[in-house]
């Protein structure tokens, strides 16, 4: 009997893709209007979170089901340091895929561990091979914007832009390959992440003085605590007299760029269909972590776990996935990808692995209870805080040059540490100094209201801080096992309250794993 062809996978994954902008999600604009439409095709998760609110940390957690504080990176700068088993990469190639990345990298993956890989970035000259006139130009034009905002439209129109190559590269890699061999392509948009930049049409679409209103300034920043009024002073000296201005040109920038992501993922998916290989492939749609958008007088990223960086667009569609659209619901985050594909593919997750599998909720089906009502996230790299008074200046740490360039991801907004935990339409920050904040969502959607002082709301309060000491101990790291006579017990499929049946009778109910190197 002929073995079963295993699934297609694809992962979509934009870069600081906020995850309310979008018309389904009640967003006045209707920003990307083919990912709408696909999402009722499948399952589109609005409670879905990152492990980490930082491009790399965040990435290498969807690559090993791992939270940043276990996988050990925990900054841009430490893919070195990722510590781990075996993760997506491996578990695809043991399973007999061919491999891509079309796009943006920035894991603790080299480009030469996938069979296929064009890489881009964000500056022109980040790995892409750029050989026509436009191409070389365009490039050109993405240094001198030093990531920063631009007021004019992007040369080249959109075959230079680094989505449509990413596509190109992705449809490219699919015709190479064997029909009867499964494939995995990770297209990795590094949009809408800033520099926000965007060609004709999209540059007019949505016209700075057409976008709907933020929902709060600089005035909350003092609420929010001292790294985020440090935030918004670096921008004011980076970003002039003219601040909110380009800030709005930014936002207007970033919606551009949805649509454009919008237009080329449709591509992909008529690719799919022209090649009669849709029905037989998953695509997981996502992001790494969310932007501010103008929000508090912000853009791009920074400090702590805030809903408008930590929640992200997840969409999965395919082969064995009920298409039922919105799930309101169900908490979900990056770190579930690996076990979820585990579990597509009838195998075990690899050990270390600290996300659960979802695939009840894909399939609507056989779904574990209290399995998917929390969320937890991190950030932060150690030590104490920085602050005003230390003699560390961003100049000399380089993270911030006057007039031409701001890193929003620095010593001062990634020191210390802080968790989060989301419940019931609650969500609860801590940091290691004991400062917290408690938002009711469905009331407080852009958390303008910290309720963390308030009365009525101790009770809740309690119930959060147990279950983010409960999330904190899950998180707590199994790798290295205990030697000698020690056994570890682990779900299969990362389940905490769900029973698992042994076929062998002297392990127990659950798996148990002892001296794995």
């Amino acid at each position: 009997m002929k073995e079963r062809k295993k699934k297609n996978l694809i992962i979509v994954m934009t870069d600081q893709q906020r995850a309310d902008l979008r018309k389904s999600c009640g967003y006045e604009l209707d920003t990307m209007p083919f990912l709408d439409k696909w999402s009722e095709g499948g399952v589109d998760f609005e409670c879905a979170y990152t492990s980490n609110p930082t491009c790399m940390p965040a990435r290498v957690s969807m690559f090993t089901g791992r939270y940043s504080e276990t996988h050990k990176v925990r900054t841009n700068h430490n893919a070195v340091d990722a510590l781990y088993t075996r993760d997506l990469l491996d578990i695809l190639k043991e399973n007999g895929y061919k491999t891509a990345l079309c796009g943006k990298n920035h894991s603790h993956h080299k480009a030469a561990d996938f069979d296929f890989c064009e890489e881009s970035g964000h500056m022109g000259y980040e790995g892409e091979i750029n050989e026509t006139k436009e191409e070389i130009e365009f490039a050109d034009f993405l240094c001198q914007t030093k990531h920063m905002e631009v007021d004019r439209p992007s040369p080249g129109g959109i075959r230079v832009q680094h989505p449509y190559r990413n596509v190109s590269s992705a449809l490219k890699f699919i015709d190479s390959v064997d029909g009867e061999q499964p494939f995995f392509a990770w297209i990795s948009f590094a949009e809408p992440h800033n520099p926000y930049q965007v060609p004709k049409p999209y540059f007019d679409m949505f016209p700075p003085n057409t976008l709907p209103k933020t929902h709060a300034g600089k005035e909350i920043l003092s609420s929010k605590g001292i790294r985020f009024e440090w935030l918004r002073e670096n921008w004011e000296q980076v970003l002039g007299i003219d601040i909110e201005e380009r800030i709005l040109r930014s936002r207007s920038n970033y919606h551009g760029m949805l649509r454009l992501i919008d237009d080329q993922f449709r591509r992909l998916v008529e690719g799919l269909r022209q090649r009669n290989i849709e029905e037989d492939t998953i695509i997981v749609y996502l992001s790494d972590h969310g932007d501010f958008v103008g929000e508090y007088g912000l853009i791009r990223k920074g400090p702590d776990l805030p809903q408008l960086l930590t929640r992200i667009p997840m969409i999965w569609r395919g082969q064995g996935i009920e298409g039922r659209g919105k799930d309101k619901n169900n908490y979900v985050n990056i770190v579930d990808i690996l076990p979820t594909i585990c579990d597509i593919l009838e195998i075990e997750a690899p050990f270390g692995t600290q996300g659960k599998s979802i695939l009840p909720l894909l399939e609507n089906r056989n779904i574990p209870l209290n399995e998917y009502d929390t969320a937890y996230a991190e950030s932060g790299y150690g030590g104490l805080f920085w602050d005003r008074n230390d003699a560390l200046l961003p100049e000399v740490e380089g993270a911030r040059h006057p007039a031409v360039t701001f890193d929003c991801l620095n010593t001062w907004t990634q020191c210390g540490q802080v968790r989060a935990v989301w419940h019931n339409g609650f969500h609860l920050q801590l940091d290691m100094m004991g400062t917290g904040y408690l938002y009711e969502l469905k009331e407080d959607p852009y958390e303008l209201c910290n309720l963390w002082d308030n009365e009525n709301y101790s009770q809740i309060k309690m119930e959060m801080l147990q279950l983010l000491v409960r999330n904190m101990m899950r998180a707590e790291d199994s790798i290295p096992v205990p030697h000698n006579r020690y056994r570890t017990k682990v779900h299969p499929k990362g389940y905490w309250n769900e029973e698992y049946i042994s076929e062998d009778p002297g392990v127990g109910k659950m798996k148990s794993i002892g001296n794995h190197s």
